[in-house]
């Protein structure tokens, strides 16, 4: 039987081009300023609800999964992720979120990694990580419309969090914030520009309080006024005034 050459060679480019589809190693310059999130997890169950984030920025990877904050220096060697000593916050979380720290930390160390457009792969030991860019699996919410309920107080290098039991929140809508403390309600008017809040006299019903409610609406009120800086990432508002600062996210 004759085999035409011009259909032989046609197949191998066929063939070349299904097998040569693999993603490409990524670079340091790619990764940069860029944020994944787990997406599915092969060989390996992590700890319900909870989602492995990597963040990488200026040669440097923060990681978190739930618990502990991992960071450290990074780059790619050989198609690898390769890291140096990686340092870890010491929180009191779940045994198995602890556990799940451990474990992360081990298998990003010198995992095969690939970039195909937002997603993000990781090979070792047996397990795949898939992951795609934050700003894909979780955009940003926007500043107006959204009700922010706090989450967390920041005053200087110390942060607390809301005690249980108390509510503030804020909602802003054409130029208004609607307020609520934590113990009072009110509203402000509110200039917005892309990273800053213009806020003016906040006008507040008079209610006595309990000492924790009292507590968060001084914080509250002491960072929502005059200019104060801002910014979103997924669906948690940062504001910042000075070295205070609040941390809210987004409820319904």
């Amino acid at each position: 039987m004759r085999i035409n050459p011009l259909l032989v060679a046609t197949l191998l480019v066929v063939v070349a081009a299904c097998t040569g589809a693999s993603s490409p190693t990524p670079s340091a310059a790619t990764l940069d300023g860029r944020t994944f999130l787990s997406t599915t997890v092969q060989g390996h169950d992590l700890v319900a609800g909870s989602t492995v984030s990597l963040a990488f920025k200026e040669g440097r990877l923060a990681i978190n999964a739930g618990c502990n904050h991992i960071g450290g220096a990074y780059a790619i060697v050989g198609g690898r992720l390769t890291t140096g000593e990686m340092a870890m916050t010491d929180m009191g979380c779940a045994a198995p979120l602890m556990a799940q720290d451990t474990w992360l930390s081990g298998f990003v160390a010198g995992a095969i990694v690939d970039l195909a457009g937002d997603t993000l792969t990781l090979r070792n030991g047996g397990v795949t990580m898939t992951l795609t860019d934050r700003e894909v699996a979780d955009r940003d919410r926007p500043l107006e419309g959204t009700h922010w309920i706090l989450d967390g107080i920041t005053s200087g290098d110390t942060a607390s969090s809301v005690p249980e039991g108390v509510t503030a929140a804020l909602t802003i809508t054409d130029g208004q914030m609607q307020i609520q403390t934590g113990c009072n309600r009110g509203n402000a008017t509110v200039e917005a520009t892309a990273t800053t809040l213009t806020i003016g006299p906040m006008a507040l019903t008079r209610m006595a309080c309990p000492p924790d409610a009292t507590a968060v609406e001084l914080a509250v009120t002491r960072v929502l006024t005059g200019k104060v800086g801002y910014a979103i990432e997924a669906d948690v508002l940062t504001l910042t005034s000075g070295t205070q600062g609040l941390t809210l996210r987004a409820g319904s």
